[in-house]
């Protein structure tokens, strides 16, 4: 009988409908418009006003409502409240006045957005209208971000720990080191909006990354009608960046159609100085048996082309279909020359050769997704189905030429080439389920599934017999195929409880993964078959307005990447290459947080983390014998690592905002590598400031200092290093257009000095890129003005982003 009273009363539920206008009684398009419960206000349902200023609210069940109307540049009205029955119900017409503070409001809160913001689990760079991103690429922005820094090897960390995940757009980039750098400097830092670090995610995260999430997030148009943005920038150092670029969107209730294209035509210089020590070891003692010395320089090109394009269409009420498509190509080349001498222990010339490196390569990226959301009716709300289909395409040819000059002690010559050819491509499957199971109990679940290929052809060319220059011929010992094969299959459940003053949540993710390597040699052949459990568990308390305590816990893994794997060589001389590392074996970690935030800004948050096999970067003696160094990936035993992160934003004047991060942190390294015990730490700190000076008449100005502390990597000690630079925009044409002027590492400190130790071998090394530029850009709004909350979700393999614009 219940059973079929509730029936009866769902089925008698008609809905609430009417129109908004404003005081002039013009139609008032794609307002927000939210049915709320009368007895306490709590929210049920949102939709937006139409073309006609018309809107259609379908309640869950008979009771009374109100209903509530915002929309940017008027004050939000109320009307009710109503009874809503059996009968549809009409409510009267909802007419908005005009509000001059509302809109000055909003502009104010958009100006002076921070460049860094601390939310509940991530620190947000916020990207998008800052000074310091015009004219630069993705990976300037996260050299200068807090707690992230990069190696001399190109290696992101997060608080003094590697292994990271880095999205783009919800999508995961198989790539790593020197490969990721060179695809984020192909990146124009102008096409992002946001990058998120995320130090603990929850199971609903790809286990992928010991260390936390990078997820950047590219630029999307909020406005409605048809409109775009069209920029350009041109900087300088030693060398000259120019970028250009241009975004159009078309936007109504039932589809939005968007595009972007930007290209960016980028020549660098970088230089790297290395003194080495060879050594005999026994009895513990070390014998000098030789040095050498290395002076690198390097002017590089890059060109890239990159676009993104797609579609959303509203099927119906609750279901939406999209489908985006995102390229990039890009293209380089570098000319480097190389000036190297030997010596003996007691300081006597034994070789002296010069070199001329040339390398270029063409990498087209390409990926494309189809995504499906559906939201059923329900009275407690938020009950939703989302599905993504992925797959993406990475096409790689890079080629080099190494010339070298041997002057003493007789005058001769050596030359070889390299051609290699990559494929990768990633194809995914997911689907994630959520489901309100009271009030205050939610349920989130899904699955994924991924397949990974990568087919890697290197040759190698070098002189026939005889030594003829002129003549070379394939080296069997260096070219190489490699092949590898990855699936992982993955399901995760997660809970999340909010009680009075509590939120909790609890999570478990497990995923299987299948690994094939195939290089050429039967004896570097593998094949790897696992699966593994990912806990996951958060709690946060609020104590008052003041004060919130959360604590988070979680499992994660690194897996190496392909490149990680890849046994190929890349030469800087005839002495040093780096090479991948079939023998890897994946990192895993457990990680805790703990985080006090008070008057919701300021925090304080300690962290620890401890990681079976961590993956560090090398440099050692080749086990080819002689003075070659190789630069190489490989397992120690433990890290521990411990933080200690404060945040702290300071407003000293009104049109003076301030923010400062501080991270203080502990790694401990435990392992054995090249017969050289390890068991060492180091403490090290990261600081950065951001300050935002809003000056009036439309200008508004940043400065952003950085340092970085000496640290210790594994068998790698660095010395400290910072930078400053600072930024200034006007707007004009009522702030249609903007122009900036921004100028990086004034003081010309961000250089990299480090040394790495062993027992037969220790390398100092010196390194200094392009990194003082002066950039003027232009950015320019046109179409038209009026924003509205979309409905579109961004889709992806990744779902970390939580597909919120």
């Amino acid at each position: 009988m219940s059973t079929l009273l509730a029936l009866s009363a769902r089925a008698q539920v008609a809905p609430v409908t009417g129109q908004v206008r404003d005081a002039q009684g013009a139609v008032v398009e794609f307002a927000t418009v939210t049915l709320h419960r009368a007895a306490d206000s709590l929210v049920v349902k949102s939709e937006f006003s139409d073309e006609r200023g018309a809107y259609r609210l379908e309640p869950a069940a008979a009771g009374r409502y109100l209903i509530s109307v915002a929309q940017l540049g008027f004050r939000r009205a109320w009307t009710g409240p109503l009874e809503v029955a059996g009968s549809p119900v009409a409510a009267p017409l909802i007419t908005l006045q005009t509000s001059g503070a509302t809109t000055l409001k909003e502009v104010t809160v958009t100006g002076s957005k921070p460049l860094y913001e601390r939310q509940a689990d991530r620190t947000v760079v916020n990207v998008e209208g800052s000074t310091l991103a015009a004219g630069n690429t993705s990976l300037d922005v996260l050299r200068r971000s807090p707690g992230v820094t990069v190696d001399g090897n190109d290696n992101l960390a997060l608080r003094g720990r590697q292994g990271l995940l880095v999205l783009i757009d919800g999508k995961r980039q198989p790539m790593s080191g020197a490969e990721l750098a060179d695809y984020l400097r192909g990146l124009p830092a102008d096409q992002l909006k946001s990058i998120e670090l995320i130090t603990n995610p929850p199971a609903k995260y790809d286990a992928q990354g010991g260390a936390g999430i990078i997820a950047i997030n590219l630029k999307k148009d909020q406005r409605q009608g048809t409109n775009g943005t069209a920029q350009a920038s041109l900087g300088y150092g030693r060398y000259h960046k120019a970028t250009a670029g241009l975004t159009l969107n078309h936007r109504r209730k039932h589809y939005n159609v968007f595009g972007s294209y930007t290209l960016a035509d980028r020549r660098n210089y970088s230089a790297l100085t290395i003194n080495r020590d060879f050594f005999d070891y026994a009895d513990n003692t070390q014998t000098l048996v030789g040095k050498s010395f290395q002076d690198n320089q390097s002017v590089g090109h890059g060109l890239s082309h990159s676009w993104k394009a797609g579609l959303d269409y509203t099927l119906s009420e609750r279901t939406i279909i999209g489908t985006v498509f995102n390229g990039l190509a890009l293209k380089t080349d570098s000319k480097g020359s190389n000036f190297s001498e030997q010596y003996t222990a007691g300081g006597e010339l034994t070789r002296r050769y010069t070199s001329d490196n040339r390398r270029n390569g063409d990498v087209p990226n390409f990926s494309g997704n189809v995504n499906f959301r559906h939201t059923f009716a329900d009275s407690l709300g938020g009950h939703e189905l989302t599905a993504d289909a992925d797959y993406a395409r990475y096409d790689t040819r890079r080629n080099q030429l190494l010339d070298t000059r041997f002057s003493f002690p007789r005058d001769s010559a050596d030359r070889f080439t390299s051609d290699q050819q990559s494929l990768l491509t990633i194809q995914s499957v997911k689907a994630d389920y959520t489901r309100p199971l009271s009030k205050a109990l939610r349920l989130e679940a899904g699955g994924k599934v991924s397949w990974v290929y990568s087919d890697n052809d290197l040759a190698f060319r070098i002189p026939a017999v005889g030594g003829d220059v002129s003549q070379l011929v394939r080296d069997p010992l260096r070219s190489n195929r490699f092949r590898y094969d990855e699936n992982i299959v993955a399901g995760y459940v997660n809970f999340n409880q909010t009680l009075p003053q509590w939120t909790l949540q609890a999570g478990l993710r497990g995923e299987q993964t299948n690994a094939e390597g195939k290089p050429e040699a039967d004896s570097l052949r593998f094949s790897r078959h696992y699966f593994q459990l990912f806990p996951s568990a958060a709690v946060k308390h609020t104590f008052s307005d003041k004060h919130e305590l959360a604590l988070s816990l979680s499992r994660r893994i690194d897996r190496p990447s392909y490149g990680q794997l890849n046994p190929f060589r890349s030469y800087i001389d005839v002495t040093t290459y780096g090479a991948g590392n079939p023998e890897l074996l994946p990192q895993t970690s457990y990680n805790m947080e703990l985080t006090h935030t008070f008057q919701q800004k300021y925090s304080v948050g300690l962290s620890y983390a401890v990681t079976s096999d961590p993956i560090i970067g090398t440099v050692q003696p080749a086990k080819d014998g002689g003075r070659v160094v190789v630069s190489t990936s490989q397992n120690l035993e433990r890290q521990y690592n411990y933080s200690l992160t404060f945040t702290v934003p300071v407003e000293p004047a009104k049109w003076w905002s301030v923010y400062n991060n501080a991270v203080f942190y502990y790694s401990r390294f435990v392992g054995n590598l090249a017969g050289t015990a390890l068991n060492a730490g180091s403490p090290a700190f990261n600081l950065s400031s951001n300050s935002t000076f809003t000056l009036g008449h439309d200008w508004k100005a940043d400065l952003n200092a950085t340092y970085q502390s000496k640290e210790r990597y594994g068998y790698f000690l660095s010395k400290p290093q910072g930078e400053l630079s600072v930024g200034v925009q006007k707007g004009l044409w009522n702030n249609k257009a903007t122009v900036k002027l921004n100028a990086t590492d004034l003081l010309y400190t961000n250089k990299g000095r480090a040394t790495t130790s062993f027992n037969n071998y220790t390398e100092r090394f010196y390194q200094r890129f392009e990194s003082r530029v002066v950039t003027l850009s232009l950015n320019y709004r046109f179409g038209n003005d009026k924003l509205a909350p979309s409905k579109r979700r961004q889709g992806g393999a990744e779902d970390e982003k939580r597909r919120a614009q």
